[in-house]
C-alpha cells in the first residue's frame, strides 16, 4: 500500500557527533530519522528533548519523525512542532488522546499512535482514523538493542486488517530489534516503515545495512 520508508533511530547513533551522524544517515539512504524522547517516568530511560531534536534538524534535509515516551504529552508536543514533520504519542500516556492527535495536526504535522507490547490493539481502535500512522512497538519501549519480540506481528498484521476494512491510509510502522530478518518478518505483516537502531549505525557500512532492508543488498 505505501512504498518502504526505512528511519535509522538517533537514539542508537554517537550523540557527540549527532551533526555528523544525522548526515551519515541521509547519505546511507535513510527515508526518515526516528527520535525517541523518553522521560523517565512514562519510560525507565532519559533520552533526550526538544534542544537535541532542533539540533538534529538544523543537520537534516528529511523528516525527523519524533515519538514521544512520555507521561504528558498534550503537554510537551508543542515544543517539537518547529523540528517535527511527524509526532508519536501513546494511547497508555495522561491525556485525551483525541484531543492531542487534533491538536498536533491542526498545528500543521503528522500525528501517529503508539501502543506499549502489553497494550491490546483494540485501544488503538477509536482513533485510527485521526492519525498518518501505527507505531508498534516491537520491544518494551525504553532502551535500544533489545530483542525483536515476534508475537507483537499479530498486531501488525491487526493495524494492516483494520486499515484495509475502513478504507484508511496510515502507514504502519514497527520499532525495536529490528535487522534484515526481522524487518523482512514485519514487512510481511504489513509493515511499511522500519525503524533500525542499532542495526544501521553499528554496522560496517550503514548505506549496505539499508540496501538489505529493502531487498537490494
Amino acid at each position: 500500500m505505501h512504498p518502504l520508508i526505512l528511519a535509522p533511530s538517533i537514539l542508537a547513533c554517537d550523540f557527540g557527533r549527532l551533526h555528523e551522524e544525522v548526515r551519515r544517515a541521509q547519505s546511507a539512504g535513510a527515508d526518515w530519522l526516528h527520535l525517541d524522547v523518553m522521560d523517565g517516568h512514562f519510560v525507565d530511560n532519559i533520552s533526550f528533548g526538544s534542544a537535541f531534536v532542533e539540533a538534529a534538524r538544523k543537520a537534516s534535509s528529511i523528516p525527523l519523525d519524533v515519538h514521544l515516551m512520555v507521561s504528558r504529552p498534550d503537554h510537551y508536543f508543542p515544543r517539537y512542532l518547529p523540528a517535527a514533520s511527524h509526532i508519536t504519542v501513546h494511547v497508555e500516556s495522561d491525556h485525551s488522546v483525541g484531543d492531542t492527535l487534533a491538536e498536533i495536526r491542526a498545528a500543521g504535522v503528522g500525528v501517529g499512535l503508539s501502543l506499549k507490547p502489553g497494550t491490546p490493539f483494540e485501544a488503538l481502535e477509536p482513533h485510527l482514523d485521526q492519525g498518518d500512522l501505527v507505531l508498534v512497538m516491537t520491544v518494551e519501549p525504553g532502551f535500544g538493542g533489545q530483542p525483536f519480540m515476534p508475537d507483537m506481528l499479530e498486531k501488525v498484521e491487526a493495524a494492516a486488517r483494520a486499515r484495509a476494512r475502513r478504507g484508511l491510509n496510515y502507514r504502519i510502522q514497527v520499532d525495536g530489534g529490528i535487522n534484515g530478518k526481522t524487518g523482512a518478518m514485519a514487512a510481511s505483516k504489513g509493515a511499511d516503515t522500519l525503524v533500525v537502531g542499532t542495526y544501521a549505525f553499528n554496522a560496517p557500512d550503514m548505506a549496505e545495512a539499508l540496501r538489505g532492508l529493502r531487498g537490494e543488498g
